[in-house]
């Protein structure tokens, strides 16, 4: 048989091939070549047809059929046939496979080998693929290499001594007696490699970390040796001395002196050394100061050197390295909790960092930005973050909109600059913002009794301006409704009050209801706030005209409101002034649960919404209020309740009587799941008085002949519905049907849009754990659908 090609004449005839199909055809050739080979049991040519494969498998083709050739080349005694057969081994074989276990006799014959090159080849390929059987078996073998006086085994038996304590941690002991004089050697390969076994044995064990500590002031030495040495040839990268040493100290002395206060002692002064001696125009001197950086924010170090890290990383803002300019913003918004001040001073230079080109500073910058704003830089931050906002890319608009309206909410200075700073979000980034948004400027405006008129002013220019930003329509259009009386009459203190008249307003709203721009949820809030207009504005036979229009309209919606205020017109117009008056004061409750807005004329109080142990409703004091309630539907939060108030009595009732009934005990229970013997079903009612919350009881029954025990039900749904799950009856389902699990569920679904549902089943049976998915997605659409009578609620 002819002697096979070299690898050079492979590789160079494979990058003659044009095309992937003409690369194919050469590879299959040779590997076939190769098989033959290898059949024959050719030991001329096996290391040089090892090699070519290995060349073919770095191109992405299949070489396993070499696999037991490696392990012929291992056996040999010639250590060019060893060097490839390692080398395969390598690249071939992984502990996934059982092969590998037939290499441990020849690894371990190898580890005690005269030849140091050879046992460098024997821990290099231990270290890389051992498995955790191979390291049991060969762990005293690498630890005799680590106390050898042979600095070239030494650091490749620390490095083979980190995988075996990652494969089997209970051996980490066995190496302790060898790392006793690690550190006093003289050469940097086995410095290195025995500081990265330190660093190991640290992370994965609290004994050995205290144990370690001792050596904290031997590590400094040998950084300080570093810093202040002369030029040395063989160390030296762009005139620092060994920085890879130096990050591999400085990351072990982190580790060290967290949480210790002798360790961070002893290591503060070498720290401020590095810090200042380090030289930073070549990016090897700013990675030995970012790794110092770190090491003083989690030690324990005093606070002149926390300063001294944070200015370091004020210059890196400066750098002209992307990279660097990156790392310093995420390392700055991890310590601005802790180092406020500090970071404070180099506010400038973060926000400068807003107009970078590169997306992932800009967006690093704008979170720094919001972490930096406090109540003495308000009104500065927002200016630069609302400027931002303006020339931003899309994909920031949101996450700022959202930041500058929590930040603006906490530190406001006044609440007409708080008032004009979402006005302006809105503006320029309306369609952008959190659904909330809406609601909570109207909760805004509405406390803001002595802003009404400017509010309302402010409100009618920019819907002159523009109305494509729905946000800012929405809360434009309930404001008019609410305060058009004083937007007429020119009552605005703060700024030149405008010229308009009651059919300029109401030409606006009627331009909002015919606008394509305009979304359903829009229309409704214009046609409501025409409809209040009715008790402010004298043009009534105007207003009820365009009611009537709308009574007819195609958006089922729109109709619904329009049918019923046209019903307040003719059947219940002696109690539209009470109705249509303004909103009262909201009152929004914060807590770790549930929130809800309650308004308030100083004799009702915010009530909260439990999962476990609701209180009582306090019962409004005036019937007026409960009617403005149910006005006020889009205009604010809707009241989540979890007991029934008692019906009204007096003027109350014949709206309640207009209305109906709001229960929906009419629709059929469902099944939502059936498997296994554990049936769920599902039955609705609606909570008066809001019907925009459906109640779901859940039944869980139990065909089995073994109880179902620690019982869990968990639902999920989109993020346009609120879900509240109350607590269950029981954990135990009984079996043979003998009785029910029941639990409660509140949905609140605003938009009216279909229920679908997740559920997760949780118990266990028989002694068995059980756990299981659903999708319910079959609700029946009355049970989402309002109530023909409540769009006014809507």
């Amino acid at each position: 048989m002819p002697a096979p090609i070299r690898l050079r004449e492979l590789i160079r005839t494979i990058r003659t091939a044009r095309t992937q199909a003409e690369e194919r055809e050469m590879i299959q050739k040779e590997c076939a070549a190769i098989r033959s080979s290898f059949r024959e049991e050719d030991n001329t040519y096996r290391c040089r047809n090892v090699a070519k494969l290995l060349y073919m498998h770095m191109l992405g083709y299949p070489a396993h059929f070499g696999q037991l050739e490696c392990l012929k080349l291992i056996a040999s005694q010639k250590f060019t046939d060893k060097r490839i057969g390692y080398l395969g081994a390598m690249l071939l074989l992984d502990e996934r496979q059982d092969v590998h276990l037939l290499m441990t006799n020849c690894i371990k014959n190898d580890l005690n080998h005269s030849t140091q090159y050879v046992q460098g080849l024997a821990l290099c390929t231990l270290g890389c693929m051992g498995s955790s059987e191979m390291c049991r078996d060969l762990a005293g073998e690498v630890e005799k290499l680590l106390k050898t006086s042979n600095s070239y085994l030494r650091k490749k038996a620390a490095l083979c001594a980190v995988h075996v304590i990652r494969k089997v941690p209970e051996l980490m002991e066995m190496f302790l007696p060898a790392t006793k004089n690690l550190l006093s050697e003289k050469n940097h390969g086995v410095l290195h490699t025995s500081v990265v076994l330190l660093t190991e044995m640290c992370e994965r064990s609290p004994d050995m970390l205290a144990h370690f500590r001792k050596l904290v002031p031997q590590l400094v030495r040998i950084l300080k040796n570093l810093i202040m040495s002369g030029y040395s040839p063989e160390h030296d990268v762009s005139g620092i001395s060994d920085p890879f040493l130096q990050v591999r100290i400085l990351r072990l002395l982190r580790i060290l002196g967290k949480s210790d206060d002798d360790s961070s002692e002893a290591m503060n002064d070498i720290l401020a050394q590095v810090a200042t001696n380090t030289e930073t125009s070549k990016n090897v001197g700013n990675a030995i100061l970012y790794e110092t950086v770190l090491t003083i924010m989690d030690i324990k170090s005093e606070s002149g050197l926390r300063v001294l890290a944070i200015n370091i990383l004020g210059r890196f803002l400066l750098n002209n390295d992307k990279n660097i300019r990156y790392v310093a913003l995420t390392s700055l918004l991890k310590t601005v909790q802790t180092d406020h001040n500090a970071v404070q001073r180099h506010r400038s230079t973060i926000v400068d960092c807003l107009k970078d080109l590169d997306v992932s500073i800009k967006r690093r910058a704008m979170e720094l930005s919001f972490a930096l704003v406090n109540g003495n830089n308000i009104r500065g931050m927002m200016k630069e973050l609302l400027y931002f906002l303006d020339s931003c890319d899309p994909e920031f608009k949101a996450d700022c909109a959202s930041g500058v309206f929590l930040a603006a909410e906490k530190y406001a200075p006044s609440k007409r600059w708080h008032i004009d700073t979402i006005m302006r979000v809105l503006t320029t980034a309306g369609s952008y913002v959190r659904d909330d948004s809406v609601p909570n400027l109207i909760q805004l405006i509405t406390n803001s009794v002595e802003m009404h008129a400017y509010t309302v002013q402010r409100l009618y220019k920019a819907l002159l301006d523009d109305i494509s930003q729905q946000p800012l329509v929405q809360v434009a259009s309930w404001c008019i409704g609410e305060y058009g009386d004083l937007l007429v009459s020119g009552q605005c203190e703060e700024e030149e009050p405008i010229q308009v008249t009651e059919d300029e307003v109401l030409d606006v709203l009627e331009g909002l209801l015919v606008s394509n721009l305009s979304t359903p949820v829009t229309r409704g809030y214009a046609l409501t706030a025409i409809m209040k207009l009715s008790t402010r504005f004298s043009s009534v036979n105007r207003i009820k005209k365009v009611v009537s229009i709308y009574g007819s309209s195609i958006d089922v919606e729109l109709q619904q409101r329009a049918v019923e205020y046209n019903a307040l017109f003719k059947k219940y117009d002696h109690m539209r002034p009470a109705l249509l008056e303004r909103m009262p004061i909201m009152e929004k409750t914060a807590t770790n649960g549930p929130t809800e807005i309650v308004q308030t004329n100083g004799e009702t109080e915010p009530s909260v919404v439990e999962a476990k142990h609701p209180p009582p409703v306090t019962q409004p004091a005036n019937q007026a209020n409960d009617l403005l309630d149910l006005l006020g539907g889009n205009d604010v939060v809707p009241v989540i309740q979890t007991t029934m108030p008692t019906k009204p009595a007096s003027a109350g009732g014949e709206l309640l009587d207009l209305l109906g009934d709001l229960s929906l005990s009419g629709i059929p229970p469902m099944t939502a799941y059936s498997k296994n013997g554990l049936k769920i079903d599902f039955t609705f009612e609606r909570a008066n008085p809001n019907p925009n919350i459906a109640v779901i009881t859940i039944h869980a029954s139990n065909s089995t002949e073994a109880d179902m025990t620690d019982f869990v039900f968990q639902a999920a749904v989109p993020k346009t519905f609120q879900l509240q799950l109350l607590s269950p009856s029981s954990n135990v389902v009984p079996a043979l049907n003998q009785g029910t699990v029941t639990q409660v569920i509140r949905v609140l679904n605003l938009q009216k849009q279909q229920l679908r549902m997740r559920i997760k089943l949780t118990y266990t049976h028989k002694g068995s754990p059980v756990q299981d998915l659903a999708e319910v997605n079959n609700f029946p659409p009355q049970s989402w659908h309002a109530h023909p009578s409540l769009g006014l609620i809507g």
